[in-house]
C-alpha cells in the first residue's frame, strides 16, 4: 500500500509563480510514477495569502487550476493550515475552507488503516471559534475509540502544525503545538493505537518519536526555510511498519522510487 505525504505548498509575493511551477513539476512526477499512489497529501498552508489579503482569490485559482490535473485516479487529501484558515480561525474563515477545499477535519479507510484529517489550527488558538474545537475534539475522541476497538492495522493522522519538531519535552514555537497540548493530544493518540502523525508548517524536515509514535514533519514543495529541497515525502503502509523517505522533486522526476520501498509496495 502506498500513500503520499507533503509539507507547504506556500509562498508569497512575486515567489507566487515560482510555487505554481514546482507544484506543476510535483504533480507531473506522481501522475508517472508507476505503481499509482492510493492519494496525496498536502498538509496544509495550501495557499500563501492568508484570510482578508489580496490575490487570495486568484491564489485559490492557480492552485485548482494545477492540482486538477492530478490523475483522477489518485485522490487528493487536502490538509487545512494557518494560512488557509488564519492563525485565530473564525467561523467565517473555516466555512470558507469547506467551502473552497472540502471538509477541515475528516477520517477515511483504506487497507485497514485508518486516516484522520485534522484542523491544528483550533489547538493553536480556538479563542474566535471554541465551538469547532470543541465539535472536533468530541468527534476525534469517537474515531480515536472506533481506532481502538476496530483493532486497525494502522491509525495515521495529517495536521499542518507538528505537535513537536524534534522532542516531546522541547521549548514551545511558532513551529509547534505548546507542551501542554502536545502532550495531552499525544498521549490520546497513543492510547488508541495512532503510530504517526504527518505534518507540515515548518517547511524544513523534522521531526522525532515519543513513545510509539512517529512524529513527521515534512518540508515544502515550494518556500524553503532551511537546506531542504523542493520536495515529496513518499510513505509506504505495510502491515507490519510505516515508512517514509523524503525525494526532492527534480530525484523524483527522474529516477522515481527506489527498489526496496518498491519491494515493500510488492509485499503481500
Amino acid at each position: 500500500m502506498k500513500a503520499w505525504s507533503t509539507g507547504d505548498s506556500d509562498s508569497g509575493g512575486d515567489e507566487w509563480g515560482q510555487e505554481i511551477r514546482l507544484t506543476e513539476q510535483a504533480v507531473e512526477a506522481i501522475n508517472k510514477l508507476k505503481p499509482k499512489p492510493r492519494f496525496f497529501v498536502l498538509c496544509g498552508d495550501l495557499i500563501h495569502a492568508m484570510p482578508g489579503m489580496p490575490w487570495r482569490k486568484e491564489q485559490t485559482a492557480d492552485l485548482q487550476r494545477v492540482l486538477a490535473r492530478v490523475d483522477s485516479d489518485i485522490p487528493l487529501v487536502l490538509v487545512s493550515g494557518n494560512h488557509d484558515v488564519g492563525n485565530t480561525p473564525t467561523p467565517e474563515t473555516v466555512a470558507e475552507f469547506q467551502q473552497t477545499w472540502g471538509d477541515d477535519y475528516f477520517s477515511f479507510w483504506l487497507g485497514g488503516v485508518l486516516f484522520l484529517v485534522l484542523n491544528s489550527q483550533f489547538w493553536y488558538d480556538a479563542s474566535r471559534c471554541p465551538a469547532l474545537k470543541q465539535a472536533q475534539d468530541q468527534w476525534l475522541d469517537q474515531q480515536l475509540s472506533v481506532a481502538g476497538q476496530r483493532k486497525c492495522q494502522h491509525a495515521i493522522v495529517f495536521q499542518h502544525i507538528p505537535l513537536f519538531l524534534r522532542s516531546i519535552d522541547e521549548e514551545d514555537d511558532y513551529f509547534n503545538l505548546t507542551k501542554s497540548v502536545r502532550k495531552e493530544v499525544a498521549d490520546k493518540f497513543i492510547r488508541a493505537g495512532v503510530t504517526a502523525v504527518f505534518s507540515g508548517h515548518y517547511h524544513r524536515n523534522a521531526g522525532g518519536t515519543y513513545q510509539n509514535l512517529d512524529m513527521v514533519v515534512s518540508s515544502a514543495i515550494g518556500c524553503q526555510l532551511g537546506q531542504d529541497t523542493h520536495g515529496l515525502r513518499v510513505v509506504v503502509v505495510t502491515a507490519e511498519k510505516i515508512v517514509h523517505r523524503y525525494y526532492s522533486l527534480d530525484e523524483l522526476s527522474e529516477k522515481g522510487i527506489e527498489d526496496d520501498l518498491m519491494g515493500l509496495m510488492e509485499e503481500k
